[in-house]
């Protein structure tokens, strides 16, 4: 473990006010999901998007599920600055477990999930979710193999996602003819 330590104290070597904020600002979007829960409603109400909508919702209650319930239960691995007291955390210190990243792994999941039904927004959201995985690491309140994890099982559950939704469309469109 003392690699991913060695990596969590080079990010801290980059705080700035400025970096730190915008930090910040993009973490908040993962918090509990909110942001892409709210995308995901948004999207089920517009036609040309709700495909796209329903794959995410889905891949969002894997992620959930197995990622948040399940899996930090089960492994219930402590949070860097629980072990190591000397991480300046500039955020609010989280109280759940650490693996895996549960941001990493909705992000992912739901921008997956949209990229799987729709290639240009979908590009730009797997863009976002880059960003938030690299602020958990920025804020230092993940490990490296812990956002790895997440974004793993985020394209994982993105997948499965997409295919449960085509897998209804398709049952639709069949019992339609």
């Amino acid at each position: 473990m003392s690699w991913e330590f060695t990596v969590l104290h080079w990010f801290e070597t980059l705080h700035n006010p400025v970096t730190d904020a915008v930090m910040k600002a993009v973490t908040m979007l993962g918090n509990a999901g909110i942001f892409w829960i709210l995308l995901t409603i948004a999207l089920l109400f517009i036609k040309k998007y709700r495909k796209c909508g329903i794959a995410m919702a889905c891949s969002l209650i894997l992620s959930l599920i197995f990622t948040n319930i399940l899996l930090k239960n089960i492994v219930l691995r402590p949070r860097p600055f629980w072990i190591d007291p000397t991480f300046n955390l500039i955020v609010k210190a989280p109280t759940d477990f650490s693996f895996p990243s549960g941001h990493s792994s909705a992000s992912f999941a739901a921008a997956t999930a949209c990229f799987a039904q729709k290639k240009k927004p979908g590009i730009v959201l797997l863009i976002l979710a880059s960003a938030i995985a690299f602020s958990r690491l920025y804020l230092t309140v993940h490990y490296p193999t812990d956002v790895l994890a997440g974004l793993i099982l985020g394209l994982i559950y993105g997948v499965v996602g997409s295919l449960i939704t085509n897998c209804i469309y398709k049952k639709i469109n069949t019992n339609q003819k």
